[in-house]
């Protein structure tokens, strides 16, 4: 190599990371991190794109923002639990919980005593508080896992009886046969699809039954000629009543009136009820059990709650959630329609685009069937794919040819940064691709 190739220039890797710049990076995202975009800005330097005098520059220019490689998104879908994009997103209360339990915290340590404590007793504490029928509280990871710690603990070995009806698929492959065969208990199917009776539980029950189980088909609806037995007809038929209600309300909801909630199930006599966290109550990632006392704590001393058990910062969230003001999925849902209007057509007059009559959806599960109506910029199809791409994130709506952008489930405070993202979209959409012109 000559002695004036200005190759000979470029900045050792330790020297860089000695820089205030990307000394303070290593500590924001780790050495590796800031050791990548060194060694990027170091061979463009060697293929000479860029002067020797620059990689420091070029390497904190590549640098991500964050130590996570997940992308904070605009959901401009219309979709409120979208579960492609994180479902319901948390309450400014809730991400202060996250903060606060980031550290050491008394998650099971009684500061008066010094001795163990309950764990989460302050999110259960919460939970009780939010459904009084409920003489105890159990969270655990998932909605599925509270589903099947339920089972496993009253039913393994034994049968579970369920109406072939709710039978159902609850998302990416997984079927409620399935789950409940890998808990060690049998599956005894009653009823069809469309009819099942108390008659048909009765004559199902026996010495051998663990649980009875219903579950409510959250993703689809069965309409005609159908007929399904309420809780309060199998109460007495002298074993639990296991009520999976899905998407997590735990008292009911006018704007949901066919959705299942907790209070009313238990309040109907189901020993236990299931549910997830993350879903139409708002908050993190869990899954809830709900119901009386003994058999709760039954489920708690299960060997299996121990590999199901939920971490601190869900049960900061969590409580933060039950607790704290409505979350963002409440407030979407009870969106007040003038209000999405008027500023939709705010950024119709700014970008020089149309105003379009859409229908939003629950998602995630949750009442099936049920339409949102709303409105949406209605803007070229390309769009969609710049709008993902771009910083910040957006999603939106792909139909009939049309990039659609519904502003149900984006916060008022963020379309400032919705309009930059839109201005740019449309922008790169007027330019030329090609040609000699």
């Amino acid at each position: 190599m000559a002695e004036d190739d200005p190759r000979r220039r470029i900045p050792r890797t330790d020297r860089l990371l000695e820089t205030p710049a990307l000394a303070d990076a290593v500590a924001r995202l780790g050495e590796a991190t800031v050791k990548q975009a060194v060694s990027s800005a170091q061979a463009r330097a060697r293929a000479g794109e860029i002067a020797p005098e620059d990689v420091a520059r070029v390497a904190e220019a590549g640098l991500p923002g964050r130590a996570t490689s997940l992308r904070p998104l605009l959901n401009a879908t219309g979709v409120v639990v979208h579960t492609n994009i994180g479902r319901a997103p948390l309450s400014a209360a809730a991400v202060d919980a996250l903060v606060a339990a980031s550290g050491y915290v008394d998650v099971e340590y009684d500061t008066a005593t010094g001795d163990r404590a309950r764990r989460g007793r302050g999110t259960l504490a919460a939970l009780r508080a939010a459904v009084p029928a409920a003489g105890d509280a159990l969270v655990v990871n998932n909605g599925a896992a509270a589903l099947v710690l339920a089972t496993t603990a009253l039913a393994a070995g034994r049968e579970v009886v369920v109406s072939r009806g709710e039978m159902v698929e609850i998302g990416d492959g997984f079927r409620l046969p399935d789950l409940i065969a890998s808990t060690g208990a049998r599956l005894r199917e009653v009823g069809t699809t469309n009819r099942t009776t108390a008659r048909d539980y009765a004559e199902a029950v026996g010495p051998d039954t663990g649980c009875i189980l219903k579950v409510h088909p959250s993703n689809f609806r069965v309409e005609g000629f159908t007929s399904a037995a309420e809780v309060p007809e199998l109460v007495g038929l002298g074993v639990p009543v296991v009520v999976d209600i899905g998407s997590g309300l735990l008292a009911p909801d006018p704007r949901l009136p066919d959705e299942p909630d907790a209070a009313t199930a238990l309040g109907r006599g189901a020993t236990l009820v299931t549910a997830s966290g993350d879903k139409l109550l708002g908050g993190p990632q869990a899954g809830l059990v709900l119901g009386e006392a003994t058999v709760v704590e039954r489920l708690r001393r299960h060997p299996l709650a121990r590999a199901l058990r939920v971490d601190k910062l869900a049960l900061a969230a969590l409580e933060a959630t039950v607790r704290g003001p409505r979350p963002p999925v409440t407030a979407y849902l009870h969106a007040d329609a003038d209000a999405v209007r008027a500023r939709t057509e705010r950024l119709a007059d700014r970008l020089g685009v149309r105003v379009v009559p859409v229908v939003g959806a629950v998602g995630g599960g949750g009442a099936p069937g049920l339409e949102l109506p709303g409105c949406a910029l209605e803007l070229p199809e390309g769009c969609a794919v710049r709008l993902r791409r771009g910083d910040p994130g957006v999603v939106a709506r792909l139909e009939g040819g049309r990039c659609l952008v519904d502003l149900r489930c984006v916060p008022p405070h963020e379309d400032e940064v919705l309009a930059g993202a839109l201005e740019r979209a449309l922008s790169d959409s007027l330019r030329p691709t090609g040609g000699d012109g």
